[in-house]
């Protein structure tokens, strides 16, 4: 089911995947789409609203920058292939396979 979020259209996108940087499985988060792997922090240039899937670059988006905000952390992602930057929520809390916090904590001190 579609919901509207900050302007933009969400689909909820919850499947596992295999990560393309690191390798690893990442199951799904349970109550929202995940869009990056826990373990490295990198992402896929997939979404052109958050959870379509309808992106054609398809790049690798490497984790430049953390910014804590009033839920926890965003992180900043940038594309390897086009070069466009997106901020995420991090998944911090999550029950199944939370983010990295150290790895997400040394992204804070990075200027970007």
């Amino acid at each position: 089911m579609e919901q509207p979020l900050s302007g933009k259209r969400f689909t909820k996108n919850d499947g596992g995947f295999l990560c393309k940087n690191c390798g690893k499985e990442v199951l799904p988060l349970g109550y929202s789409s995940r869009n990056h792997c826990p373990f490295c922090l990198y992402s896929l240039h997939v979404d052109l609203s958050p959870g379509d899937r309808l992106n054609p670059c398809g790049g690798l988006m490497e984790p430049i920058a953390a910014e804590p905000d009033a839920r926890g952390y965003v992180l900043l992602h940038r594309c390897l292939k086009c070069g466009e930057i997106r901020r995420n929520k991090a998944a911090t809390e999550a029950k199944v396979q939370p983010d990295d916090i150290r790895k997400i904590i040394l992204l804070t001190a990075r200027p970007h």
